[in-house]
């Protein structure tokens, strides 16, 4: 599944990806624009602007919910998904690119001395260079999410 929210939805957005879903943020005015990438790349428009939703060729969520746990219940209860531990944290939370293993030894002056003592596995993001791994983060998204579905 593949989303592209607007611009009032950008921490849903972070969110989506924390879960490892394809979630383009779109944050410019032009609507016939948005659709027109939403069409381009098989996206579905998350948005919480009344504006957008009308009937078009594309799929598109009006998001009812105002707080972020609440929004996150919403879109899995909408398209019947549920978050899968093994596809967390597989994207970049900054730009949205699927991440690439990367050696340990590579990344060893661009993480702090603890993390690299103390952690075996180190992501990369592609696109802005980003090093991603299994820290604290991990257990308080996975506390959060109990809650939530």
């Amino acid at each position: 599944m593949r989303f592209i929210l607007t611009r009032e939805l950008g921490r849903l957005a972070k969110w989506l990806r924390i879960l490892g879903y394809d979630a383009a943020y779109y944050n410019q005015d032009n609507l016939s624009s948005l659709i027109i990438q939403a069409l381009r790349e098989g996206r579905v428009i998350l948005t919480r602007n009344h504006r957008l939703i009308r009937p078009s060729a594309v799929k598109t969520l009006l998001v009812k919910a105002e707080k972020i746990n609440a929004q996150i219940a919403e879109i899995c209860k909408a398209f019947n998904i549920r978050p899968e531990p093994e596809k967390m944290f597989s994207r970049c939370v900054i730009c949205n690119e699927a991440l690439r293993e990367v050696a340990k030894e590579q990344i060893k002056d661009r993480v702090p001395e603890y993390v690299f003592g103390t952690q075996e596995d180190f992501f990369v993001c592609p696109q802005c260079q980003r090093i991603y791994w299994q820290g604290t983060h991990w257990g308080n998204v996975a506390k959060t999410l109990k809650g939530i579905i």
